[in-house]
């Protein structure tokens, strides 16, 4: 099991143990020059250094703290970060746990400590794939700092390789079995001259091959008096510890950072690259949490590699955007190097470095704006606007500025921690003023003496974010209560100055916006910050608030009992969860402008999620209830200040999220309350501009539903679902409450556009209502069918391709209601379907067998309703003959009366309206229904209107003229002749009149009629009208038709042409004189295409 990590206390000199006896003199003084002094200074201080003294400082001088270590071995170290990063990482893989495996199997030997250098080997064990590997790893310190490593393993990564792990525990664990010697100079210095020949003798002839060159070289460069090497006093010595130049520092593999982060760049967020990426941001804030110079050095060293991105200058040439996470690294990026240069310990020369760096990165021209676009950006707020005194006017001049990702840091670097006020907050619990009656907007103190914070709101809530990353969590909070303070000393003021003008205000219809910049979705993210700095505390998190109190004199205590809690600046009875909840209900209920773009947009919708689902998980109890209320009612009653105030700017950030979620919250313990939230957030007044009755359910609003504005609500179809959602979840809670109910669907049908939406608000309301545990709930079914009815007059004239679907499921509803609702919608059909739908889908479903039993109908009522589907059938059939007249005929079967009306409005329309293809269809029906002579009226009345060229013997209608003239041959001889003539008008096609000519000579007409009826006549004669007629026609059809074919024929259809004369000859010999007919007839062939002399030929060979 892996050790936990210890800080080792100060009155004790190397141990953990829990007895330990106090400290000497000379200890505490190494102890504090090792971690301050570079040891030139020391030497250069004194003369002569005690060889106990200087045996006491080396040994304090390595790190007593196995957290840094940890830090520098590992990307998560069991800390917020790993938890953030949703890495399922196997943590005994993790350098730093395999080092302490290990340690712990004895795998660490011969450690030696000469000065400020340690050294060992480390055994890898063997295993079935590798062999034993024994590592040499060196490690040099100062400061208690590791400044350099190197191993024997020939590690490649940023952090340091389990070898080095191993041997730094073993000196922080076990210091007393670690050989320890002063600096090998020192040790030099005390041999005479047949010493050192020695030394050096015996150490040239252990490694001779690998130091004889340089040894040579330096000996050469010594004996030569004018040598570079003789110009220096004395000679370096690599465990003498640091010059009073360097920097100190820990080790950081700088070239690796890079590579590493050039790599994760180049896989595009693919392979996991993202979240090591966030991982790498993460291990910059926990450097910067233990205040360590080489957090803003990686973060430099990673910022130079995503501003080298190729993609960059990719992305900007095509004008497309970056990926969703790209962008979202990009935010952290920002943000860290906000909290960079915000750090209230920073050097001024510090400051100014980082200044020109982001400066330069800020000018490069692909470097990503602010807020994901490529030229809209947000105004200028970020350095100390008062809240709200931005003019609307010029923010609408198109006179914003230039903002990248680096501009709030470059704005940050001019902010200062000198303010006695902030100072004061900062670190003093007692810091309160009761003499103190200044009550204007702006005074330093509220009516209680509590100290307050003016301050634009994401800057001050950026120095929260500041000191809680430097390690300074306490301070940290104490700003964050004078922030949230503030916040609700303002909110109650600007409560008051709304009722004291709300006639005013209200009679005027002001609806100006009052927060250009919302604090949900922020780049600087305020409410999260102060929330997340407030439940931290509430939990015990920040390492017990372990932090240094800000000393601007340049010392720190760490002395915590010194001072009584911040609690004396909550409410009695209030905790840092429940002000945590209170800010981030304060925050969500802002009134504020939608912002430009997409991107930002979407990172509205998105924190706003991430922030509900932080209070999600808190367990509400009375105290959090009082809160809900209370903030319930300001937000209720805070006018154009509130985003479910009485007055709303058009373009205001909509509150279906926030309010769904109060709405579940209160429920339970104010339901009155619980629906004026959520009633009130139903509005979306960026769509009421438009015509209400529209349906806006195309697939294109997103871009274009507000056509007249700029910039677009790109979001608005997700808006549009929450919205909905809201609804949904009322309708579900209002269930058996027949007043609720009805306000519910009010508010629906005035604020929501979208049919798809209405339509899956019935859906759901009919669901709820009909659940299988319970009887249905009559007046939910009412809302679900009111709704239904809704969505079939919005989409009546327009295209929907789920109508069908839509139609369906209402006729279902209705039935569910009961069958006075299926009547009153079959009375009023024109205003709710098409008269195709009214019939094939309404009247067919109602009339079905299945709706009877489902109904539980009986004689009386089954008679009504299907009195009430017959008429609507007629009258669909008056509207729309074309498509619903066969419709009505089959819903009239039953009704003789009803059955003859359809059928003469059949006749009416037949001679106008209707095509043949309907014609025949409905003729056809009436033969089926056993009206022969109906169905032959309507088929002379088909043919009418139908034109058969010569060339279309594949025709659809074919069938329908041989079936026409099938059924007039089965009636009689006077039928027959009498639809000859139209036959004869309407088809030009040779083989389709052929194929007739050939069915009427088989047998007599009127011997094969309908209902065995027998007509004892002679064949008919083909000299005789009608054939005669028919015979002719067909002849004169056959030679007009060989006159079109070849006048474009080709040599691959010449059989062909020769197989349609041979029929052709068939059809001539029918009549007494077709044989002469058809030779004048191939003789003119012959005579006319004489030049088409191989067909001839063909033509000849065949007939002569």
């Amino acid at each position: 099991k892996p050790r936990p990590f210890y800080q080792i206390s100060p009155g004790c000199p190397y141990t953990a143990n829990n007895r330990c006896s106090p400290e000497s003199l000379l200890d505490i003084a190494a102890r504090k020059v090792a971690e301050k002094w570079p040891f030139q200074r020391v030497e250069e201080r004194f003369e002569r250094i005690p060889e106990p003294v200087q045996r006491r400082i080396v040994y304090w001088s390595f790190p007593r703290s196995e957290r840094e270590i940890c830090m520098y071995s590992s990307f998560n170290t069991g800390g917020e970060e790993s938890a953030s990063s949703g890495e399922n990482v196997d943590e005994t893989r993790l350098p730093f746990r395999r080092g302490i495996a290990l340690l712990e199997s004895g795998c660490v030997d011969n450690v030696l400590q000469v000065g400020f250098h340690l050294s060992g080997t480390v055994t890898e064990p063997a295993t079935p794939s590798e062999p034993e590997i024994v590592c040499s790893v060196a490690i040099s310190f100062d400061r208690c700092k590791i400044t350099s490593v190197t191993c024997g393993c020939g590690n490649k990564d940023i952090f340091y390789c389990a070898h080095v792990v191993a041997l730094s525990l073993y000196r922080v664990r076990r210091p007393e079995q670690v050989k320890l010697h002063l600096p090998i100079s020192e040790t030099l210095f005390q041999m005479n001259r047949d010493q050192l020949q020695k030394f050096v003798q015996y150490l040239i002839t252990v490694h001779h091959t690998e130091v004889l060159p340089t040894a040579q070289k330096l000996a050469d460069e010594i004996l030569s008096q004018n040598s570079e090497i003789n110009q220096v006093h004395g000679a370096p010595d690599p465990t003498a510890g640091a010059s009073v130049d360097d920097e100190n520092c820990w080790h950081l593999d700088e070239e690796q950072v890079q590579e590493q982060v050039k790599l994760f760049l180049s896989q595009g967020g693919y392979h996991g690259s993202g979240k090591q990426l966030n991982l790498l941001f993460s291990k910059v804030r926990e450097m910067l949490k233990m205040r360590d110079s080489n957090g803003a050095r990686m973060l430099t060293l990673i910022t130079e590699q995503f501003m080298a991105d190729p993609r960059l200058a990719l992305w900007r040439q095509q004008g497309t955007t970056m990926t969703d996470k790209y962008r979202q690294l990009w935010d952290e990026l920002g943000a860290l190097w906000m909290c960079i240069v915000l750090n209230p310990h920073c050097k001024l020369e510090q400051k100014a470095a980082w200044l020109r760096q982001l400066k330069k990165w800020n000018s490069v021209d692909v470097c990503p704006l602010e807020d994901g676009n490529h030229g809209n950006e947000l105004p200028n707020l970020t350095n100390a606007l008062p809240q709200g005194s931005c003019d609307t006017e010029d923010w609408n001049l198109g006179t914003r500025p230039h903002r990248t990702v680096f501009t709030r840091a470059i704005e940050a670097c001019d902010l200062h921690w000198q303010d006695s006020h902030l100072q004061h907050i900062i670190n003093d619990d007692l810091y309160t003023n009761y003499c103190y009656h200044d009550n204007t907007e702006n005074s330093l103190f509220d009516s209680r003496g509590w100290p307050l914070w003016h301050e634009h709101v994401p800057t001050a809530c950026a120095r929260v974010d500041a000191l809680r990353s430097h390690g300074y969590p306490r301070e940290a909070l104490r700003l964050a209560i004078a922030i949230v303070n503030t916040l609700r000393r303002q909110q109650q003021k600007q409560l008051e100055i709304f009722r004291n003008h709300k006639k005013d205000l209200l009679h005027k219809g002001v609806t100006s916006i009052t927060n250009l910049e919302g604090w949900v979705g922020h780049p600087l993210d305020p409410i999260g910050t102060l929330f997340s700095t407030l439940m931290e505390t509430g939990r015990g998190d920040e390492d017990s608030l372990q932090g240094g109190f800000l000393d601007f004199s340049g010392t720190e205590t760490r002395d915590l009992h010194l001072f009584p809690s911040t609690r004396r600046f909550l409410e009695e009875g209030e905790s840092y969860l429940a002000l945590a909840v209170e800010t981030a209900l304060m925050g969500l209920g802002q009134q504020r402008i939608m912002p430009d773009g997409l991107y930002t947009q979407e990172k509205v919708c998105r924190n706003e999620e991430h922030l509900i689902a932080k209070l999600q998980e808190v367990d509400l109890d009375d105290t959090l209830v009082k809160i809900f209320r209370k903030q319930a009612v300001f937000l209720l009653e805070g006018g154009p200040y509130s985003g479910l105030g009485e007055l709303i700017y058009r373009e205001s950030v909509p509150m279906h999220t926030f309010a769904k979620y109060l709405f579940t919250c209160l429920l339970p313990h104010d339901a009155e309350l619980a629906y004026k939230i959520a009633l009130r957030a139903m509005r979306l007044p960026v769509l009421e501009s438009m015509a209400p009755s529209g349906d806006m359910s195309r697939p294109h609003h997103i871009v274009s539903v507000v056509p007249n504005r700029y910039p677009r609500w790109f979001t608005l179809s997700h808006i549009e679902s929450q919205q909905c959602e809201l609804a949904s979840t009322m309708l579900t809670a209002a269930k058996g409450d027949a007043r609720r109910l009805e306000t519910v669907l009010e508010t629906i049908q005035k604020n929501i556009h979208s049919s798809s939406h209405i339509f899956k608000l019935a859906q759901d309301a009919f669901k709820i209502a009909t659940l299988m545990d319970s009887l249905p709930d009559i007046t939910l079914l009412k809302v679900s069918l009111e709704l239904g009815l809704q969505v079939m007059r919005m989409t009546l004239s327009t295209l929907n391709w789920r109508r069908r679907e839509m139609v369906r499921w209402l006729v279902t509803c209705a039935t569910e209601v009961g069958v006075y609702a299926l009547d009153s919608i079959m009375q009023s059909w024109f205003t709710l379907f098409t008269p195709t739908e009214a019939t094939s889908i309404v009247a067919t479903t109602v009339m079905s067998n299945s709706t009877i039993v489902r109904l539980h109908l009986d004689c009386h009522q089954q008679e009504n309703l299907a009195s009430s589907a017959r008429t609507l059938a007629l009258q669909c059939a008056m509207k729309d003959p074309q498509n619903c007249a066969l419709s009505a005929l089959t819903l009239c079967e039953k009704d003789h009366i009803a059955f003859e009306t359809a059928y003469q409005i059949v006749l009416d329309a037949a001679t106008t309206g209707m095509s043949y293809t309907q014609l025949f269809t409905i003729a056809r029906y009436m033969e089926h229904r056993g009206y022969p002579m109906r169905a032959y009226k309507l088929a002379t009345l088909a043919m009418v209107h139908l034109n058969l060229s010569y060339n279309q013997d594949t025709h659809p209608a074919i069938n329908d003229v041989l079936w026409a003239c099938a059924l007039s041959h089965s009636l009689g001889k006077n039928e027959l002749a009498a639809i000859i003539p139209l036959v004869v008008k309407s088809v030009k096609c040779a083989t389709v009149l052929s194929d007739i000519l050939r069915r009427c000579t088989l047998t007599t007409p009127g011997m094969v009629a309908l209902h065995s009826r027998r007509n004892s006549g002679k064949l008919m004669s083909l000299d005789k009208a009608p054939l005669r007629q028919l015979l002719d026609a067909t002849i004169g059809a056959y030679i007009n038709t060989t006159h079109s074919r070849l006048t474009h024929i080709s040599p691959r259809h010449y059989s062909e042409f020769i197989e349609f004369l041979s029929k052709a000859r068939e059809t001539f010999l029918m009549a007494h004189d077709g044989h002469i007919q058809f030779t004048q007839f191939i003789d003119n062939l012959k005579q006319i295409y004489k030049g088409k002399k191989k067909l001839m030929m063909l033509v000849r060979e065949r007939f002569g």
